[in-house]
């Protein structure tokens, strides 16, 4: 963890979605229904819209691979858009790449082009921006866009802790966004 002292400073948190707002699949989220919030993710992510802007940066090659096409990943973003209302909260921006994972393209993380379009969509620096995610190309993607990483331990969490156990600065980590909101919050 890092102190809430870090976090004065930000005014806009990018997310990862699957592993960080829902629980992820191996299988992939190809369908609504199997869209399911991780609890406290959406009730964090209002909490934040009251004080900083918000903005999702996705990988999703399962449009590449045609596993779902566009029409069906708009309606998961959808029912995200409908628990974020429900919560009280409005609509983020999301930034997704649908492409392969060897398509070579600017947008896939770990390459930083999905946060950079959220940041320059949104107005807002990468100095005063953090991206949260649960995969090491989700920290890589923060450190190409020069964001601060944070890790959060669902999803893929844990497993990404123990991988990045000999980096000379581990990220800033967090049991989940819920935890991560409350001290952005306490910061303020």
């Amino acid at each position: 963890m890092t102190s809430i002292d870090s976090f004065h400073h930000i005014d806009c948190v990018l997310l990862d979605r699957d592993g960080v707002v829902n629980f992820d699949s191996a299988d992939y989220i190809k369908h609504p229904e199997e869209w399911q919030p991780i609890p406290g993710a959406v009730e964090a992510i209002v909490r934040l819209q009251t004080v900083v802007d918000v903005a999702i940066c996705t990988n999703q090659s399962g449009v590449g691979r045609g596993l779902y096409d566009l029409s069906t990943l708009d309606a998961i973003h959808t029912k995200l858009y409908n628990e974020l209302a429900r919560n009280g909260g409005k609509p983020v921006n999301i930034h997704f790449c649908p492409h392969l994972p060897d398509a070579g393209c600017h947008c896939r993380k770990p390459k930083p082009g999905l946060l950079q379009d959220a940041l320059s969509t949104l107005g807002k620096s990468s100095e005063q921006a953090l991206f949260v995610g649960d995969s090491e190309r989700d920290i890589q993607a923060a450190t190409a866009a020069g964001c601060l990483p944070v890790l959060v331990l669902t999803g893929n969490g844990n497993k990404t802790l123990s991988k990045l156990t000999n980096l000379d600065q581990p990220p800033v980590t967090y049991p989940d966004l819920a935890q991560l909101t409350d001290a952005i919050l306490a910061a303020r």
